[in-house]
């Protein structure tokens, strides 16, 4: 199978993260988003992300106008993917809109073309049932920040071809990436195994074991992990990581993975992490001083 022209659906972070591997790869990239001023953002963020990289010597000025030149947006989903070898969908984490959405791409996308989705916990299998071709749709969940984490982890709907899989692993290592091919089970590997101890580092919190600070820190410090679990839930977003936990309590009925009750509630009340300005810690736009909430002091 041969990729040229890829098309990405979502213009927010992973969508515009996709967007600039693919592009710094010599791809002709469509991206896609209902919302002009949102394609605005994102060409400024991979802009000012591809900047940062020339700053480190990671890439020539001249490269940097190649990748911005491979990328144009669009508004119209099937005017974008009219001509696309594969689709990389990256919309909210929202299975109705998923849904929906690759019934458009269905319709709109040549027959040989390979729909891929950036979900990190939604069943692929399911997404597929919702098209014509369940053997030409794929998983490729990207890691944010996507163009400095290696990972790709390719998921295997029921029904996708082995073809199919062979030829993203290929492509994900043609963009610097590191494939690691699962199959379509709740949460897939990387959710099923982080998010239960992230849930239960926000128990151990809800439990009075520890501060956040104290939770973090023996995770770093005892376990080398780069981030503590607090800290890595504020960046991914409380709110996704309470619709992941549901994702896998519902599809394996097991109540180890039902969310601790302190998160439900920080969602409720819009404390959401990074994007809200506070969750277990407090953000301030600019500062990477890590400063734990005033609630958990």
């Amino acid at each position: 199978m041969s990729f040229k022209q890829i098309a990405v659906i979502g213009a927010g972070t992973m969508g515009n993260g996709i967007a600039h591997v693919f592009a710094q790869s010599g791809f002709t990239v469509k991206l896609i988003d209902v919302n002009g001023a949102q394609l605005e953002k994102a060409l400024q963020t991979i802009g000012k992300n591809l900047d940062r990289q020339v700053s480190k010597g990671a890439l020539s000025e001249g490269q940097k106008s190649i990748a911005l030149a491979n990328i144009t947006t669009h508004t119209d989903l099937a005017v974008g993917v009219q001509n696309a070898d594969l689709v990389v969908e990256a919309a909210t984490e929202n299975t109705d809109l998923k849904l929906k959405i690759f019934r458009s791409l269905d319709e709109a996308a040549p027959a040989n073309t390979i729909l891929a989705t950036n979900t990190s916990s939604i069943s692929i299998t399911k997404i597929a049932a919702a098209t014509k071709r369940p053997n030409k749709v794929i998983g490729m969940h990207f890691m944010n920040p996507v163009p400095v984490m290696k990972l790709v982890e390719i998921i295997n709907g029921y029904a996708t071809d082995k073809a199919v899989t062979d030829a993203i692993v290929a492509m994900s290592t043609q963009l610097g990436k590191v494939p690691c091919v699962v199959n379509d089970y709740p949460g897939f590997i990387a959710n099923r195994i982080l998010m239960p101890m992230i849930n239960e580092a926000i128990y151990s919190l809800y439990e009075g074991v520890a501060g956040v600070e104290a939770i973090d820190t023996v995770m770093k410090l005892g376990m080398a992990h780069p981030m503590g679990p607090l800290q890595l839930a504020d960046f991914i977003g409380l709110d996704v990581c309470l619709s992941i936990l549901n994702v896998l309590h519902d599809g394996f009925g097991n109540p180890k993975y039902a969310p601790c009750p302190l998160l439900v509630n920080m969602v409720t009340a819009g404390y959401l992490g990074v994007k809200s300005g506070e969750g277990f810690y407090q953000h301030t736009a600019g500062s990477k001083d890590l400063v734990v909430s005033e609630r958990f002091r």
